[in-house]
């Protein structure tokens, strides 16, 4: 099928490497030339063995953009192998242009020898030779067939962009050609030399796959460094500092005025793409200014891609990059962003975040202005800033949601992709979160294999929430308007940004412009969408549950309208009604709009059905947990209750931001929500007491509540617990003697250590319920738990039988010579102290000590006032050196108490001698 005649664009650099690329995949020879991206010889494997010894079948070509490995490729192998080769691209605006150029190589129309498959769209015929597609749709196929007979070859372009669908179909192609196919020739394309990790996978388990190298025809690209001249707030979300889209702008027109050529600009999205087109508008009288991104009608990707009459300016995503040819460019502005999947598990948020452009990606971009003329490239960044940029962008897999992702290896044999070859291992974390709404939505069971329910979710071709929600909702609000609604929101993926009509928050508006045709192209692509979508419903339909099952994250598998009493009681004239006359009518009669909507977005994510906080606010409780705002002005602002199909948490940010909505009522709430309802009696601490009420929740969501007249026993015992938990021990009633108590048993604990136990704050807390709990039976309120004498409380963790010891361990008082019985403070942990007079020791030659001996009495001597004079554990030492300056200085003061020259012999004495008589 390739040309041999000249063909303008047909003599790109791929083509000299072309025989050594098929000698490679058909093991005739050593390919060359090129290099491995390691610097050896590409003919030869890791320890220089012959390529088509082990690693028949595979290849990997690395070839920039440009070099026509898209186009050329597929034609050369379509002469050499028995069957189709088809061609899988991660875009469909790539499939589409990839398809029409190479039926214009070959002579023909698209779906002759050429032809393509996208989602809701296929032109092929009896005789096409080579089929482009896009990777999801060679996932789907691989699910239903295997074996993909009639194809000979599959290239799979664009791996360095590391897609999920890519990662999955490189997968299940190595496994069907192991197992099934070990003719089906696979050849991997990518633009970057960062490929030793694919080269190995696809040669596992012999050496690395040939490496076979394309160099571009490049002509020099100068770099023009053009960094914003003030401050630009960081992009977070999907929100773009709008400061930096004039910067834009403003370059953009700086390049119209220094270069000639055609300009590419790249973008991070749709919306900032329609920010500058406006800021451009000055410059419409002598130059085109045209959107190229994903969402487009096809005829409008097309007209960005072809030379235009005049100069044009082309305002691109990240389609650009690569597999795409924008034919005259000559310069290139790159703002610098890209959008890139994210997965917030905890809070099961998925979005869209704007994230700054790879190394690799910059250089790719670039390339773009060198491909058919010298060129210049100006990047609104600096050269410090260019060199913290990451080198190579995140794979997909390792930061977007992977519920998708996870049902189709369960589909394939391999939950989890155990005993898959992945380019990277998925992360436990988002697995789990995936595993998790799996098995709520009744598509996986609990070992994680498929069930017949997840296998006709995975085959209606949208992420399973929404393929679940469409099976679940058409039963009720009608087939045709489960599609419309699923459709709206299948366009990027559940989140993937506010899909038809983002210039609102309110999807029940998207839908009435889609239906009023106000944008053409828009309702065309969504009302196939939707007929895709009533296919697939139909399809599905005899081999799906005579009831069909609610999902519900959080909420176990099969839950659902017809199956929850509660959610079938509907206040009158109110939602969707499920009673004996309602089965009889059409499904969906009587059912608004805006409560259809509600039910299946609610089906869809039933997390995230919200109410408001107050009424009338734009503050909203999801029923996940996390908060949730209206943009200012939204047409939600005053409903009581929404369905939140997207929202995005930025950074640093407590609520998340409504995307797209749509409001219901709260028994709407209720249905699409039966697996998350639940009604429980709740008995905890909350304000300082004890609050037991019966509660019904969505989730979160408190939707009716009532006190409760006689709380669980140890429903009460454990939120009294936790209360003193939260008050600390203060909150029972210490005495004098339980404070000393325990501060007896803190001086057995350290110094003779067990058994004695631990009476620290943490320790009791911890053993409360074996020290409180016959006091905790008859607590209700905090006045009970102040009302508990910690004293006899503490005596239940006595040791036994140590415990009839404790008065001679710890004595609480000590007999001194004068006869008084002297309270001992064990509150200081350098030992129990003795406070007391200096007479009533007179006679002690040494201090007594506790513990068995091993803990000597601190003595505190006071004065006749009471006020201290000494300290000291040495009274030997302190009659002899102490006493006297003692003596000098009291017996002045205290004339009427004595102060014998020896203390040792001198009677002890709490009294005073009598005043003289006059």
């Amino acid at each position: 099928m390739l040309p041999d005649r000249a063909v303008t664009g047909a003599d790109l650099p791929v083509r000299d490497v072309l025989p050594a690329l098929v000698a490679a995949l058909t093991g005739g020879g050593r390919p060359a030339p090129g290099t491995r991206p390691d610097g050896a010889d590409p003919g030869s494997g890791a320890d220089g063995a012959d390529p088509s010894v082990g690693a028949g079948g595979v290849a990997v070509l690395v070839a920039p953009p440009g070099t026509g490995k898209t186009t050329l490729v597929p034609l050369a192998l379509a002469d050499e192998v028995t069957g189709r080769v088809v061609v899988a691209q991660p875009r469909r605006i790539a499939v589409r242009a990839a398809a029409r150029r190479m039926a214009w190589l070959v002579g023909g129309e698209v779906g002759d020898a050429v032809g393509y498959t996208i989602r809701g769209e296929r032109r092929v015929g009896p005789s096409t030779r080579v089929e482009v597609v896009t990777t999801g749709v060679l996932v789907r196929r691989l699910q239903r067939d295997p074996e993909l007979p009639g194809t000979g070859a599959v290239i799979l372009d664009e791996c360095h962009e590391r897609h999920l669908d890519a990662d999955l179909a490189l997968a299940f192609m190595l496994d069907v050609r192991a197992a099934l196919r070990p003719d089906l020739l696979l050849l991997a394309t990518s633009a970057t030399a960062d490929t030793p990790r694919l080269a190995d996978v696809l040669g596992a388990p012999g050496p690395p796959a040939p490496v076979v190298g394309a160099d571009a025809t490049r002509f020099d690209v100068e770099v023009v460094w053009a960094p914003p001249p003030g401050p630009i707030t960081p992009a977070h979300g999907l929100r773009v500092d709008p400061r930096l889209l004039d910067h834009v702008a403003a370059t953009v027109g700086r390049a119209l005025r220094e270069t000639a050529g055609d300009v590419l600009v790249f973008l991070p999205g749709a919306g900032e793409i329609a920010a500058v087109a406006g800021r451009l508008a000055g410059h419409r009288d002598t130059v085109d200014v045209l959107p190229l991104h994903g969402r487009q009608s096809g005829g409008a990707q097309d007209a960005a891609l072809r030379p235009g009459p005049r100069r044009r300016v082309v305002l691109a995503t990240a389609v650009a990059e690569s597999s795409l040819t924008v034919p005259g460019v000559r310069v290139v502005v790159d703002a610098g962003l890209a959008r890139s999947p994210r997965m917030d598990h905890a809070r099961g948020l998925g979005s869209l975040a704007t994230v700054r452009v790879s190394r690799s990606s910059a250089g790719q971009r670039a390339g773009r202005a060198g491909r058919e003329a010298p060129g210049r490239v100006y990047r609104c960044w600096s050269a410090a800033e260019h060199d913290r940029l990451p080198a190579q962008a995140e794979p997909e897999i390792a930061v977007a949601d992977l519920t998708g992702f996870a049902l189709d290896l369960a589909v394939w044999g391999h939950p989890g992709g155990d005993g898959l070859d992945l380019l990277s291992d998925p992360p436990t974390g988002a697995m789990d979160a995936a595993g998790a709404s799996l098995r709520a939505l009744g598509a996986l069971d609990d070992a994680g294999r498929v069930t017949p329910r997840g296998r006709l979710i995975a085959a209606v071709g949208v992420h399973p929430r929404l393929a679940g929600a469409l099976l679940a909702g058409a039963g009720v609000v009608g087939a045709r308007r489960a599609a419309d609604i699923v459709a709206i929101l299948s366009g990027d993926g559940p989140a993937g940004g506010a899909g038809p009509g983002s210039e609102s928050d309110d999807l029940l508006a998207a839908w009435r412009r889609l239906r009023g045709n106000a944008d053409r192209a828009a309702s065309a692509r969504w009302r196939d969408e939707s007929r895709r979508l009533r296919s697939a419903t139909e399809a599905a339909a005899p081999a799906a549950p005579a009831v069909p099952a609610v999902p519900a994250v959080g909420g176990p598998p099969g839950g659902g309208i017809a199956d929850d009493p509660a959610a079938r009681r509907r206040p009158p004239g109110g939602g969707v009604t499920d009673d004996r006359a309602a089965r009889r009518r059409p499904p969906g009669s009587g059912v608004t709009d805006d409560l259809a909507a509600g039910l299946v977005v609610g089906l869809a994510f039933p997390e995230r059905l919200a109410r408001a906080r107050v009424p009338g606010g734009t503050t909203y409780l999801m029923a996940g947990g996390t908060a949730a705002e209206l943009t200012a002005g939204s047409a939600l602002t005053g409903a009581q209750w929404l369905a939140i199909a997207i929202a995005d948490r930025g950074a640093g940010r407590v609520s998340a931001r409504v995307r797209l909505a749509v409001a219901l009522d709260e028994a709407t709430a209720g249905e699409a929500g039966a697996g998350l309802r639940r009604t429980v009696d709740e008995v905890a601490w909350s304000g300082g007491d004890v609050v037991a009420r019966r509660v019904e929740r969505l989730g979160a969501i408190v939707l009716t509540e009532r006190p409760l007249a006689r709380p669980d026993p140890a429903l009460l015992e454990a939120a009294v617990l936790d209360g003193l938990r939260r008050e600390g021990l203060a909150a029972l009633r210490w005495t004098r003697d339980a404070t000393g108590l325990r501060e007896r048993l803190a001086f057995c604990h350290r110094s003779l250590g067990a058994p004695w136990p631990d009476v620290g704050d943490d320790a009791l807390l911890a053993a409360a319920p074996d020290w409180l709990g016959p006091d905790l039976a008859g607590v209700r309120r905090r006045a009970d738990l102040e009302r508990i004498d910690a004293g006899q409380a503490l005596r239940r963790l006595l040791p036994w039988p140590q415990a009839a010891r404790l008065d001679a361990l710890a004595p609480e008082r000590l007999e001194v010579p004068s006869g008084s019985r002297v309270r001992l403070d064990y509150s200081d942990p350098d030992g129990p102290v003795l406070a007391v007079k200096v007479a009533e020791v007179f006679g002690w030659e040494r201090v007594p000590a506790v513990a068995d001996g091993r803990a000597p009495v601190v003595l505190h001597l006071l004065s006749p006032a009471g006020r201290p004079v000494a300290v000291t554990s040495d009274l030997a030492s302190f009659w002899r050196t102490g006493y006297p300056q003692v003596r000098a200085e009291l017996r002045g003061r205290y004339p009427r108490h004595p102060w014998p020259d020896d203390p040792t012999t001198a009677p002890p004495t709490r009294r005073v001698a009598p005043r003289a008589s006059s």
